[in-house]
């Protein structure tokens, strides 16, 4: 009899929780830091699983740890493994996996034992290429569940608390304490949103592994904004997410307001297989919690807000219409300069400048890029550029000379800015120009 187990990025179904998957941190410690890398409003921190270190997204999205982009990691050995089937988000149909139970966790001091994961076997289930540097794994209800946890966007850093109530009293001294639900493993708020003039109370999902700034599901209430436009928002496990964009007229969370932000509206068929909590709406992401550090106290059933310098942010998004990955390396040659030697000879004082060469070769392997979506009716459709095209050039400049990060960020600008790309397709170069333009 096959076995079916329903997984979301971002929204998980849960699970029977064991206790011995708990973090706890070690004795004598009353908190503990991890550093973080900050990379699309997403959160990836360093987790070692077995004793070989791994690099995690941390997804209050998600109730169970969730393992993949395993190829380059052979040396990780797991316990009691069981096939299992995977299902979630996405329009596809179901992958292959794996259980593994007695696995054990570890970082900076917080440490989590006979750990249960989920280990997605489909390559093609890859975060890496779409993020820009190695991920290999989603963990989240068990890293909040038993401590109190700060996410502090500014100083890229993780404040891991020991549970108790000296930690409360102090953050009810700094930040403004709002309630949460945890339901299903994972944390709700009730926000106030105003769609079409309508004010609307907002039953959300706090969504830590969500880039956007909201996720809002469409029903008889809700509508979608007529000025939109649609998009790629992401990839599950079974396949990209497709939906829209638009703006809202106002957001608001605890006491802080947001005029205008983009909001994007997944398509029914992206979200068909999400169990709903009762009165859920959508999703509270990256974009917004980034502007402020964030505390979730799961024990306590609630969570704390302090403001930052990015409150004030404009909201932005790619107004190119593509998205942009990493497929494979290449071999680059680059020329490096040396530097002039001066030598001094023993005939007399004067300076001789010395160089036989003054430059040198070394070859390097550097990331290549690709279009993996155009949107429709885009600027970049609208130029020619067509998915699959391999980037060559960026502005007259080598793409590997950006991170991918940075390219996204070209891709958002507030000023419509010209973009000149040359691309390889089916061997012949090809060069394409648009203008950004703000579709909102």
């Amino acid at each position: 009899m096959k076995k079916y187990i329903i997984l979301f990025f971002g929204l998980l179904v849960s699970f029977t929780l064991y206790a011995q998957d708990d973090f706890l941190i070690e004795k004598n410690k009353k908190k503990v830091v991890i550093p973080f890398k900050l990379i699309n409003n997403l959160v990836f921190i360093p987790i070692k699983v077995n004793g070989i270190e791994l690099n995690f997204l941390l997804d209050s999205g998600v109730d169970e740890t969730i393992l993949f982009s395993m190829e380059d990691k052979k040396e990780v050995s797991f316990n009691n493994i069981e096939k299992i089937k995977l299902r979630g988000l996405g329009s596809e149909e179901e992958i292959e996996g794996l259980k593994s139970t007695n696995n054990v966790l570890e970082t900076h001091g917080l440490k989590s034992i006979n750990h249960l994961v989920y280990i997605i076997l489909d390559q093609g289930f890859n975060l890496s290429s779409h993020i820009g540097i190695p991920v290999n794994g989603i963990i989240g209800y068990k890293f909040f569940k038993n401590n109190i946890v700060e996410i502090n966007y500014q100083k890229r850093r993780v404040f891991v608390y020991q549970n108790n109530e000296n930690v409360r009293r102090n953050l009810d001294k700094k930040f403004k304490r709002m309630p949460i639900t945890v339901e299903k493993s994972k944390p709700y708020i009730v926000a106030g949103a105003m769609i079409d003039s309508e004010n609307i109370p907002a039953k959300l999902l706090v969504d830590i592994g969500n880039s956007d700034a909201f996720w809002i599901f469409e029903n008889e209430k809700i509508k979608l904004p007529k000025k939109n436009f649609p998009d790629f928002l992401g990839k599950g496990f079974s396949g990209d997410i497709e939906g829209h964009r638009a703006k809202i007229s106002k957001f608001s969370i605890a006491d802080f307001g947001f005029k205008n932000p983009i909001v994007s509206f997944p398509d029914s068929s992206s979200i068909k297989n999400v169990k709903m909590v009762t009165n859920r709406i959508g999703s509270v992401g990256g974009e917004i919690l980034k502007r402020f550090t964030v505390v979730m106290d799961y024990a306590d059933k609630k969570m704390y807000l302090k403001k930052n310098g990015k409150f004030n942010d404009p909201f932005s998004y790619n107004k190119s219409g593509i998205t942009i990955q990493h497929n494979g390396l290449q071999w680059v040659q680059e020329t490096v300069h040396l530097e002039t030697v001066k030598v001094y000879t023993s005939i007399n004082d004067d300076n001789i400048d010395r160089k036989k060469d003054d430059f040198r070769y070394k070859f390097q392997l550097k990331p290549i890029f690709e279009i993996v979506n155009v949107r429709k009716k885009s600027a970049a459709e609208k130029s020619g550029l067509q998915k699959g095209d391999i980037i060559i050039s960026i502005n007259k400049n080598k793409p590997y000379k950006y991170t991918l990060q940075q390219i996204n960020n070209l891709l958002k600008s507030e000023e419509d800015i010209w973009i000149n790309l040359e691309v390889e397709r089916n061997s012949v170069l090809l060069k394409f120009r648009f203008q950004l333009k703000d579709e909102l």
